[in-house]
């Protein structure tokens, strides 16, 4: 026979009150993302839709010195000052399998987000977050921040 102590039955609840605040507090236009501090973890995509005009962020083959070890097929760097993307809001196009990294600085606290992927980073206020990932479907996906709402860029995977 199993019988719960009150402590036990406390650590239960507060474990459901917990999961529950997190299922409530989405994007509003997608499923929750996997929120991580600057670091994160694969997950696959499922395409939206939306067409920007202005260039695309920047985007390059080598992973910066200051990223993890893991070698990166596209390194994709934003910063954020006073509600300004650089590079402006744009496409990045990379090919389906590539191993893809997005580095984020912002002057102010805020939250990465790639929709499709439901992958996401705390931006701490003048400290870069980053997100990495697997492009594993094709299609295209938008990238934003959450508080300021702010669109990226677009990912186009091919």
């Amino acid at each position: 026979m199993f019988v719960r102590t009150p402590a036990a039955r406390t650590a239960v609840a507060l474990a459901a009150a917990t999961l529950a605040a997190l299922l409530l507090a989405g994007c509003g236009q997608d499923d929750d993302p996997s929120v991580a501090t600057p670091s994160t973890v694969p997950t696959s995509a499922a395409p939206s839709s939306a067409t920007p005009t202005a260039p695309a962020p920047t985007a390059t083959s080598t992973p910066s010195a200051s990223a993890s070890t893991t070698a990166v097929d596209q390194q994709i760097t934003v910063t954020i000052v006073k509600k300004r993307v650089d590079p402006p809001t744009g496409r990045v196009t990379v090919s389906k399998g590539q191993l893809v990294r997005i580095t984020v600085t912002s002057d102010v606290a805020d939250e990465l987000h790639v929709h499709g992927y439901d992958l996401g980073a705390r931006l701490p206020a003048g400290t870069p977050g980053s997100v990495e990932f697997r492009a594993d479907k094709t299609g295209l996906f938008e990238v934003e921040t959450h508080d300021s709402e702010l669109v990226l860029f677009q990912l186009v995977v091919r």
